[in-house]
């Protein structure tokens, strides 16, 4: 039997996800400050691409994407410039709309994380009384 490796994907991305809202929160904080420069971390698909884990589409349907990463490689990098605001008088990039977003992007995906990994709980805990 193969071990379950759910628990471990939703964990690390729930680590990513953290590392993310921390970086989201400290572009908001910094919105005023003269010469900050916004940044974001490494997405999904390429973190998981250089971890241990491989995901299988085993059908045409199926979602391409990998979503999950390992802490050891995540990188926070500057962001790509966002269009709207530009580089503001002051040289600061960090675009308070963009960055709000981004953090009710991140709630959502937490709360689908958590939402999956409660129901396949669930699913193993009834499998087990049975």
């Amino acid at each position: 039997m193969q071990p379950i490796q759910l628990f471990d994907l939703a964990s690390r991305q729930a680590e990513w996800l953290t590392i993310r809202q921390q970086v989201v929160a400290g572009n908001i904080a910094n919105a005023n400050t003269p010469k900050f420069r916004a940044k974001d971390v490494t997405p999904f698909d390429a973190v998981l691409d250089r971890s241990d884990i491989t995901m299988a589409r085993t059908n045409p349907a199926h979602l391409s994407g990998n979503d999950f990463s390992v802490s050891g490689d995540i990188d926070v990098k500057d962001a790509a410039l966002d269009q709207e605001i530009g580089i503001q008088e002051s040289g600061n990039t960090v675009g308070l709309a963009e960055e709000l977003s981004k953090s009710g992007d991140i709630k959502r995906q937490y709360d689908l994380n958590t939402s999956l990994v409660s129901s396949f709980n669930r699913m193993m805990l009834m499998t087990v009384r049975k």
